[in-house]
């Protein structure tokens, strides 16, 4: 298999870790529709298969996609296998999550890292995904954080967003410009992007499958979250302070967060209570980035790609480096 290598440093001037990039599709290639965590319905399936045919490629959908096992797509074991499979089948060239909901993290107990370093392949979704994003990261291969089945056919293949990540999977990485926001601290900052659903990646903390072990190579964190309080993510991102993390950031993107009560304690919204803690740390951050749990406005994020994060005045751009 032909693929891209990107090479970081850090953890001192001996240590060189290369994150792989999966090789870009044509037409034609295999996408496998797996279920790692909530059990779809039947129709987000069938939608996310013709949007795939739509783009040229040939979806094939994984033995136990549709199962329900005490509301997940299956047992653990089933879940783990149709992972194992699209990733070891050397017909499949990108793996799409059909949905999100919960579960991952009882795959990746299943899978150890060396699976995903030995079958280097675009791994698709978001929300309870950013488990396997995180895995992807941590065994030094890039994935996308995208849109999933629901996503990426609910406006039709001329949509923006699914024009992106339709261009990125062919190999062309995006660079994005957004509006200013009022919180915003101003800065540039350069740094390799992971991140995702806050209350995910954070149930991954301290494990090998964790990509904030990666921190001293110089991260860029994005950050989006559904139905967590302002309480609960003041407590996860103090997680991240007490182990050191926060202060070996170069940027934050914080994304959206929605289906939580406001105010709450004495914050408004929470923007305002993240920026109470954020504004201490001297990097660039950026809010209100297209990215997360909004009808339309998903941003596909490159993890594991090399970024230039730019905060100015007149608004922000976030450019994904090869």
């Amino acid at each position: 298999m032909l693929f891209w290598l990107l090479t970081v440093t850090g953890r001192g001037a001996e240590a060189q870790e290369r994150l792989v990039m999966p090789a870009a599709l044509k037409a034609g290639d295999t996408i496998a529709i797996i279920s790692p965590s909530s059990m779809p319905d039947s129709m987000t399936i069938v939608k996310g298969f013709q949007t795939l045919r739509e783009w040229g490629y040939v979806p094939v959908v994984g033995p136990h996609a549709l199962s329900n096992y005490h509301s997940f797509a299956g047992t653990t074991d089933e879940r783990s296998a149709d992972l194992l499979w699209a990733l070891r089948d050397s017909t499949v060239k990108a793996i799409l999550c059909s949905r999100g909901g919960d579960g991952a993290v009882q795959v990746l107990r299943r899978i150890p890292l060396q699976e995903f370093r030995e079958h280097p392949k675009w791994v698709m979704g978001f929300s309870d995904a950013t488990a396997l994003h995180s895995a992807e990261v941590s065994a030094g291969v890039m994935s996308i954080h995208c849109s999933m089945c629901d996503g990426i056919s609910l406006r039709g293949e001329r949509d923006s967003v699914n024009a992106i990540l339709q261009r990125l999977l062919k190999g062309e990485f995006p660079s994005y410009q957004v509006p200013a926001h009022p919180l915003n601290q101003q800065g540039e900052a350069e740094g390799i992007l992971v991140g995702g659903n806050l209350s995910v990646f954070s149930g991954l903390a301290g494990s090998e499958y964790d990509f904030l072990n990666r921190a001293d190579d110089g991260l860029v964190l994005f950050i989006e979250d559904t139905g967590e309080g302002m309480s609960k993510v003041d407590r996860m991102l103090h997680q991240m302070e007490i182990r050191g993390i926060l202060s070996k950031l170069k940027g934050i993107i914080v994304g959206h967060f929605s289906k939580y009560k406001s105010p709450e304690n004495g914050f408004a919204d929470m923007y305002e209570m993240l920026h109470e803690y954020l504004q201490h740390y001297a990097i660039p951050v950026c809010y209100d980035f297209p990215v997360g749990h909004h009808s339309g406005l998903n941003y596909p994020m490159v993890e594991g790609s090399r970024v230039i994060l730019s905060v100015r005045q007149d608004g922000t751009s976030i450019m994904t480096m090869k």
